[in-house]
């Protein structure tokens, strides 16, 4: 799937940053190889940590705008849903909200969240995206991947679902630019040893690549394929 120039990818994320820690390095690795790398961040991503004006707002899209350049992909589109709220928001508005951004992108691939992440937006844009990649006529989705976010997928409790994933991708080319762009949230970054931090991204990205038999790889759980 890395060797079609022509395709387009989707990353579908509830918050800024997620796109980076769920799928970064294998973004910039389609970036790489020439495909259309399209995000839509679902969420604001400042609201639930109190009274956020629209400076706040305005500087943390343009990180976002930042860390795609890291990655070599487009800069990232934004619904401005509630952030940590989407449980209160319409799940139908949510859906269409993913609907209208699949059908104006058409992506083959989506990356999104995983089912049982900890976090209740990022399983409601998981449902949200299933939902809209129903597998009716004239669809341009071929496969959906769900990855994980540090500080939400391993600090799921025990009656979720767990994250075991099916499919690793080689990531050894594009790791550092994946840690790049987290470096570019500057204030969603943390220190060692937080799950955000740089020596945690690369710690796991060792770790799923000794699973998968890479020096570094990034890790999926396969949700749906339409071969």
């Amino acid at each position: 799937m890395f060797s079609q120039p022509d395709l387009c990818v989707a990353a579908i994320f509830a918050h800024p940053d997620d796109e980076v820690l769920g799928a970064g390095a294998s973004l910039a690795r389609h970036a790489a190889a020439g495909q259309r790398v399209e995000t839509l961040i679902v969420s604001a991503g400042l609201d639930s940590r109190g009274d956020a004006d629209a400076e706040a707002h305005a500087a943390l899209k343009a990180e976002a705008h930042a860390a795609a350049a890291c990655l070599g992909i487009s800069p990232q589109h934004f619904a401005d849903l509630p952030d940590n709220q989407l449980d209160s928001v319409p799940f139908l508005r949510v859906v269409q909200t993913v609907e209208r951004f699949i059908s104006a992108v058409r992506p083959a691939i989506i990356y999104t969240h995983h089912a049982g992440d900890l976090n209740i937006d990022h399983r409601l844009v998981h449902q949200a995206v299933v939902t809209a990649c129903r597998p009716l006529a004239g669809s341009s989705v071929r496969r959906i991947l769900a990855g994980e976010v540090l500080s939400s997928t391993e600090w799921q409790s025990a009656d979720m679902v767990p994250f075991q994933p099916t499919v690793w991708h080689d990531v050894r080319d594009t790791l550092a630019s994946k840690v790049a762009a987290m470096a570019a949230y500057a204030n969603e970054a943390r220190p060692f040893p937080h799950p955000r931090s740089a020596e945690a991204i690369e710690a796991l990205a060792r770790f799923r690549g000794v699973q998968g038999g890479f020096p570094a790889a990034e890790a999926f759980v396969l949700v749906k394929e339409f071969a």
